[in-house]
């Protein structure tokens, strides 16, 4: 029941219809044998997401990002009961019609950590950052080599390269002011990252929109969004961390990475920031502000130090 979704196009008049989306998301919730539950859309995230039910969520992906949801349901199978946090259980994937792909998954309890990170008292929060920690490190202490099949970038080296190629075009689409941009080739010029690190299994936003709590006693209750997940040096995945999760705060990302077992060089991070698939910087400078100095280096301990 649901059409075609190959362009940005229909992208644009398709998913954001809910007299198209809800129809053929309740024929796919029938074959699944939830006929009759309630469907409520979650506003936020780069798929369309129900809520089916109270224990049930269904994640679409259109024929244009289908590749993503096989992706999904492979990581969310290879991490049941993996990790320190709980991840969505899967309880069913695959193809649906015309493209479309799906995954049905278990409904994590908690609040979204974005929301109520301004109620979490200063010692949870400490608390929080560390729980994060442990999770990563535990994410990246597993075998990746079962999912390489489904999961990029394959050579390292050549998708630093490739993200090398386009970054002053891509932060330059996003309104970056040329004082900036005339820095980023000498920067990534000037930071060493490894053409062929250990491999880890990535999230690669890990941000506290991904992340659940319980308000009573303010545990950490669900990590999820594994969509772009990827194969690589686990550095990468410290971006999301230090932009959306600790913020620019080197106490907390010290915590973190006291936690997780390793710190991270500033610079090495804020290179990654810059050729991260989804990285814009003109938005996390809006987020986070710029230091006085105006210089990468700058920016780059303003981000992420650690002390």
């Amino acid at each position: 029941m649901l059409p075609e979704v190959e362009t940005d196009e229909d992208w644009n008049e398709i998913v954001p219809d809910e007299t198209v989306m809800r129809p053929g998301a309740a024929d796919l919730c029938a074959r699944l044998g939830l006929a009759g539950a309630p469907l409520t859309r979650f506003p936020d995230g780069s798929q369309p997401v129900y809520a089916v039910g109270d224990t049930h969520v269904l994640k679409l992906f259109p024929g244009a990002a289908a590749q993503d949801g096989v992706a999904e349901g492979r990581v969310l199978t290879h991490l049941q009961d993996r990790l320190p946090v709980p991840t969505p259980r899967v309880r069913d994937f695959g193809a649906y019609e015309n493209g479309w792909q799906y995954v049905l998954m278990s409904r994590l309890a908690g609040e979204n950590l974005a929301a109520v990170w301004d109620r979490v008292p200063r010692g949870d929060q400490e608390r929080i950052v560390g729980e994060v920690g442990e999770t990563l490190a535990a994410l990246h202490a597993l075998d990746p080599a079962p999912l390489g099949d489904v999961l990029g970038p394959g050579d390292w080296g050549a998708f630093l390269d490739r993200q090398r190629a386009g970054a002053v075009e891509r932060q330059r689409a996003h309104g970056l002011p040329e004082h900036w941009l005339e820095q980023i080739p000498d920067f990534l010029a000037s930071v060493p990252l490894p053409r062929a690190p250990h491999p880890s299994l990535l999230h690669t936003e890990v941000m506290r929109q991904h992340l659940l709590v319980d308000p009573d006693g303010w545990r950490l209750t669900g990590l999820f969004d594994f969509e772009p997940a990827m194969i690589g040096d686990r550095a990468y995945d410290f971006v999301g961390v230090g932009l959306f999760v600790t913020r620019g705060r080197p106490d907390l990302l010290a915590l973190l990475s006291r936690a997780y077992g390793h710190t991270f060089e500033p610079s090495t991070l804020l290179a990654y920031t810059l050729l991260h698939v989804y990285s814009n910087l003109p938005w996390y400078l809006r987020e986070l502000g710029a230091p006085a100095e105006g210089t990468p280096e700058a920016l780059a301990r303003a981000w992420f130090a650690t002390e």
